[in-house]
């Protein structure tokens, strides 16, 4: 069954991933995927050409461009010309690509709604309030997601899908190793792995380190990953005086080797879905501290496979960092916790087969 997966891009974005994880790990035998993006290039984008799936360039960059009208015939003939079956978009893509495919006759289209919309701009926002009329469902992946799209976004329940991410644990698993070079000599590692946007809160994070520090000298404080907010994190440490203690690593292909590095992984977003690198950190086997948002809890459990703190609250983090410094066997339990939650509920293969088991009844309803 032909099916086409769409994103605005695919570089290093946590839905980014969940696409590609989709995308390559789907059962042939039952669909063929095809991809469509509107900017080629990127990490994942080269990992699903380097599978052999279809790739169509879709250079969108405004739909009310000239160049939209012209994509938009572009991927009406493909959609024809390859029998497709159903859409899935994966983002904003959605704006442009639901309403082009059910004017192209498809049986079914799934729109995504990975994140709360008070993050995106107004324009977006109207719009994506146009593409789910035209969605036969909205896929979420929290349940904080799903209750933000029927109680603030009116979109009717029956129409609301809930499938939550995957992580693939060949690569995301406890494991000992050497630490990056970086943090050799460090007594204990925080840190987190994310793209740096603002609605991760990290200055928080900078300023809850700080406040633990003094307790243990060797303590190193880990922010992998590149984005906006990397300039105002350098700022942040020179006027904390975190100097070397502090490390700002660049984003890597290397992600599960960091997560394994770091003994406390923190994740202080102030909006949050359901997000992939805490799931990652968890799978690898990190005592995990998480904001009190969105569908942190669901994943972290109220403490049982890491700790919660209230959101926006330098004090409220500090407070639970300087108490898993101090329980190393406490930092283990939840470790281990965490893991087998991951491994056991949410891996990459459960969540294909999720997947894969809606866009069953979506077309079984459509036929």
């Amino acid at each position: 069954m032909p099916v086409l997966l769409t994103s605005r891009q695919l570089n290093l974005g946590g839905l980014e991933r969940d696409l590609a994880k989709i995308a390559m790990g789907v059962d042939r035998s039952r669909f063929e995927p095809h991809v469509a993006t509107f900017y080629q290039g990127g990490l994942r984008y080269e990992e699903v050409r380097a599978a052999g799936i279809p790739m169509l360039h879709l250079p969108v960059s405004s739909v009310a461009s000239p160049a939209a009208a012209k994509a938009a015939w572009t991927l009406a003939r493909y959609l024809r010309r390859n029998r497709i079956r159903l859409v899935h978009s994966y983002d904003a893509s959605g704006v442009f690509v639901a309403p082009v495919a059910r004017l192209a006759g498809v049986p079914v289209v799934v729109t995504s709604q990975l994140s709360y919309r008070t993050l995106l701009d107004a324009d977006t926002i109207r719009l994506s309030r146009l593409s789910d009329r035209f969605a036969h469902a909205v896929l979420v992946n929290c349940e904080a997601i799903r209750r933000h799209m029927i109680e603030d976004e009116g979109v009717p329940a029956e129409r609301v899908e809930l499938v939550y991410n995957g992580v693939d644990t060949r690569e995301f698993h406890p494991a000992e190793e050497a630490k990056p070079d970086a943090l050799a000599g460090s007594t204990l590692v925080i840190g987190t792995v994310c793209v740096l946007r603002p609605e991760k809160a990290l200055p928080l994070l900078q300023e809850a380190f700080a406040r633990v520090l003094p307790a243990d000298p060797g303590l190193k404080l880990a922010i992998v990953g590149e984005g906006a907010e990397l300039e105002r994190l350098r700022e942040n440490n020179a006027r904390l005086k975190l100097g070397e203690s502090c490390l700002l690593a660049p984003a890597t292909r290397e992600v599960a080797r960091w997560m394994r590095a770091i003994d406390i992984f923190v994740l202080p977003s102030y909006s949050e879905a359901f997000s992939n690198s805490l799931l990652e950190a968890m799978a690898c086997g990190c005592c995990v501290v998480g904001s009190r948002v969105g569908g942190t809890p669901e994943l972290i459990g109220e403490n049982e496979r890491g700790r919660l703190f209230e959101k926006g609250s330098v004090e409220s983090l500090a407070e639970v960092l300087a108490k898993l410094m101090a329980d190393a066997a406490l930092r283990r339990e939840l470790g281990a916790r965490a893991a087998r939650f991951a491994r056991e509920c949410l891996s990459l293969e459960v969540a294909v087969e999720r997947t894969s088991a809606l866009w069953d009844k979506l077309l079984r309803r459509a036929a």
